[in-house]
């Protein structure tokens, strides 16, 4: 499992989005999402990179947690 940090991740919308964008790498990835912190976490077997492109061509800035502080 990976945890990604997505900035300006605020709503529901937001988080349909990430998830879709996450999904579209990895149909069968699992995907939790953490309004409050704005950290999705995701078990997949995509390439965390994949991942963080994806959810930034969805027009988000993402990075592995471990990154973001």
């Amino acid at each position: 499992m990976v945890e990604i940090h997505v900035e300006k991740m605020t709503c529901g919308g937001c988080a349909s989005r990430v998830t879709k964008a996450v999904l579209s790498q990895d149909e069968d990835a699992k995907v939790n999402v953490d309004l409050k912190t704005r950290r999705i976490y995701v078990t997949s077997t995509s390439e965390v990179s994949d991942l963080v492109q994806a959810i930034s061509r969805a027009g988000y800035s993402a990075k592995v947690a471990d990154e973001a502080a």
